[in-house]
């Protein structure tokens, strides 16, 4: 478990989690917008085959985060990479290219359109159709329930079902990382099980994703490694199961700041049910 202090240790972070199965590093990234920085020397790491669920309040930095992942957005310092290979400077489309599919907080499918046709939309970059067809069953087998939706509209199905086809969808080019902004955004409590079902599917299945979830609790238990964002800095990483038992988190997630002092050798069990569960429920944080 680790507590960092405010513009002190990314750099060490990093060095820190640098392991050979590392998938996605960020080290020292300094980004924002009009001149301003959000993100303010922000270091972590997403292991490859696991999740990484990234949890903080409002403004934290969380959507400059994944926005730079995505290229959408140039830090003004740092270097984000892919397996050792730079993703910085590279445009959307490149880190699309590079594998690296995101899929949004707010729906983003056609509504207009069937949902077979928004599926096949996920692999547009595609050349190959014999392969776009390969990868539509591959998909349908994943997502049984999506192929009794294929001729229907995609305006015509819930918020549940909606997200559960941008899943099918982000799969159709096999990615090497799978971004989730926020999935549960919007959602029923009764759907966030179908939801967070379907993401541990896909960890089963061998991919590798970064989560960023408002429903911390739900977020930390399913995931694999935690992350907490403050202020545009990492102020707490670990195991999923650490990070929500910090009893740091409980401060954090209600409006207060990560103490400097921090017990820095992770949770001891007894947090479970403590304030910094009580603290992280749905709409608490980020």
């Amino acid at each position: 478990m680790t507590t960092q202090q405010p513009d002190h240790g990314a750099g060490q972070l990093a060095a820190a989690y640098a392991q050979p199965d590392c998938a996605l590093e960020v080290s020292g990234v300094v980004a924002g917008y009009g001149g301003g920085d959000v993100l303010r020397g922000v270091s972590l790491t997403v292991m490859q085959g696991g999740i990484t669920c990234v949890v903080g309040p409002n403004g934290a930095g969380k959507s400059t985060l994944l926005g730079t992942i995505s290229g959408l957005l140039k830090p003004r310092l740092g270097v984000v990479t892919l397996h050792g290979d730079r993703l910085t400077g590279k445009s959307p489309r490149q880190v699309l290219e590079m594998g690296v599919v995101q899929v949004p907080q707010n729906h983003s499918l056609f509504t207009e359109m069937t949902v077979r046709e928004n599926i096949n939309l996920g692999g547009f970059i595609l050349r190959d159709r014999r392969v776009l067809g390969q990868r539509l069953e591959g998909v349908l087998e994943m997502f049984p329930q999506v192929s009794e939706w294929l001729g229907k509209k995609a305006g015509s199905l819930s918020g549940g079902q909606q997200r559960l086809v941008e899943f099918a969808r982000c799969l159709m080019l096999d990615p090497k990382l799978v971004i989730l902004d926020e999935p549960s955004m919007g959602l029923a409590p009764k759907v966030l099980k179908t939801v967070f079902d379907a993401v541990r599917l896909m960890h089963s299945q061998g991919k590798t994703i970064l989560l960023v979830e408002q429903n911390a609790r739900a977020g930390l238990r399913l995931s694999t490694h935690g992350v907490v964002l403050e202020n545009g800095q990492v102020r707490l990483s670990g195991t999923g199961r650490e990070v929500l038992e910090h009893p740091e988190i409980g401060a954090l997630y209600l409006g207060g700041a990560v103490s400097g002092a921090g017990n820095g050798n992770g949770a001891n069990g007894s947090g479970a049910n403590g304030s910094a569960a009580d603290a992280a429920q749905p709409g608490a944080g980020a």
